[in-house]
């Protein structure tokens, strides 16, 4: 019984297909994601003014810091659940995402304190004008309240889709994005409220999106004829030591390269605050659209972790190679695209955001400078993507804790002194450069394949 073909399992059919399968709903799903940030965005620049949108611009950067170790972790536990699906051992299935899922929960509720109570410390720390501190700290301080929310809510997505299933995810996340316009426009255009409006709606839509992922679970293993995970009775939440510390092993350079990479986000942000308002408000408003843009790339990413972490635990390494040519092909034709869109169209994009002409001429330099770059990015996140599948996390962290340290950030201000901002964002090309020859020269030498762990 254990040995017919289930849901979510990528180890059968062909490969092209079975990444187109995956993929477009993760990248749906993704992108559905990114509409908490983004719509926040366009109804506070819109509404509430520059000063607002840039206290969400610079929130964003700082809470990604404070959770980038819950999410760091959260991927090395999901490598372990897709080898060990991939392999039907379905009992350490579940004791890996019950340990996973009450490690989220707690790190989730401490992490909150934290945000709230230092939230003025960090905004003064990198260097926020002061007209933009007291909104950023009102905003930030709701929003750190559904922490234990978003990192639960998160790992649920996350599980499920290293089984191989990425059309619930998508299908949770939509309810959610759509909550999320709805109570920011009750909130902000009916009841008048402020900042704290739009951290409410979202920390509300998060908190619905736990509870319909219960509920879709339980409705996932009661549709299999086998006891199947996920399970999420009393009875079947264990924490496993010795599974949570092989996902720690994995996931734990990707948390530090996540911190790092946070860290350098807020010292690149300390750089870019120099420049003034208008550049911070023009920053966030383009890495707003740099992020949806990437989503489809970081979606082909994960997508290679959840197939290769499963055709690896499988044996199937011709897969893995085939799986790899194809995700490169479909990157470098969406990158070219999205670039030529990006030149015709820029300026118009960045309206939705600002009506600012100074706002609109520096957010549009940042798109064509960083844009030209995108088939690259692509690339070292298909391979990496790869790699943390099999297991290996170590290279991709000492290479962007080198790229993000010893490249962008001395380069970022360097340059910065005689290009001006452009200086900053020619910075984060030649980073990304440096950075796919590294990781393309690792890749072809294979060290990676012997990090199998089912």
């Amino acid at each position: 019984m254990e040995n017919r073909r289930l849901e979510g399992d990528l180890t059968y059919g062909k490969v092209w297909k079975v990444i187109l399968a995956f993929v477009f709903p993760l990248l749906i799903g993704n992108l559905l994601q990114q509409t908490y940030q983004v719509v926040d965005s366009i109804i506070v620049g819109r509404f509430l003014g520059k000063e607002a949108l840039a206290a969400v611009s610079a929130s964003f950067f700082i809470y990604y810091f404070i959770i980038s170790l819950v999410i760091g972790v959260g991927s090395g536990i999901t490598v372990v659940i897709s080898q060990f699906y991939g392999s039907r051992q379905y009992g350490k299935v579940q004791l890996a995402f019950s340990s996973f899922l009450i490690f989220t929960f707690i790190s989730g509720i401490l992490l909150s304190v934290v945000g709230i109570v230092f939230a003025e410390s960090f905004f003064r720390l990198t260097k926020v004008p002061e007209d933009v501190v007291p909104e950023a700290v009102r905003y930030f301080r709701v929003y750190m309240c559904g922490t234990p929310f978003f990192v639960t809510f998160n790992s649920f997505l996350s599980v499920m889709r290293g089984m191989g299933d990425s059309k619930r995810p998508m299908m949770l996340i939509l309810v959610t994005a759509v909550l999320n316009i709805v109570f920011d426009i009750l909130f902000i255009l009916y009841f008048k409220w402020d900042m704290e409006g739009v951290a409410f709606a979202t920390v509300l839509a998060q908190g619905a999106g736990v509870f319909m992922s219960v509920f879709f679970i339980h409705r996932r293993r009661a549709s299999f004829s086998l006891p199947l995970p996920l399970s999420l009775k009393w009875k079947d939440l264990k924490f496993d030591r010795s599974l949570f510390l092989r996902g720690l092993k994995i996931g734990l350079p990707t948390s530090v390269q996540q911190c790092s990479l946070s860290i350098g986000l807020l010292a690149l942000l300390g750089i870019v605050n120099i420049f003034g308002t208008d550049t911070l408000t023009a920053y966030g408003a383009a890495g707003k659209i740099d992020t949806l843009i990437t989503q489809f790339i970081l979606s082909l990413s994960s997508a290679m972790a959840a197939f290769c972490g499963q055709n690896m635990g499988a044996g199937h390494m011709s897969r893995i190679r085939q799986g790899v040519r194809f995700a490169m092909l479909i990157n470098v034709l969406f990158s070219v695209g999205i670039y030529i869109i990006i030149c015709l169209f820029g300026r118009g994009i960045m309206k939705v955001f600002s009506l600012d002409e100074v706002v609109i001429s520096i957010g549009y330099d940042y798109l064509l400078i960083v844009g030209a770059v995108f088939f690259l990015h692509g690339a070292l996140n298909v391979m990496n993507g790869a790699m943390r599948g099999a297991g290996d996390t170590l290279f991709a962290m000492v290479t962007g804790i080198v790229l993000f340290w010893f490249i962008r950030i001395p380069l970022a201000g360097f340059l910065s002194r005689y290009m001006g901002y452009k200086g900053i964002w020619l910075a984060i090309t030649i980073s990304i450069t440096v950075g796919f020859i590294a990781t393309y020269i690792y890749y072809k030498s294979e060290i990676w394949k012997r990090k199998k762990i089912a």
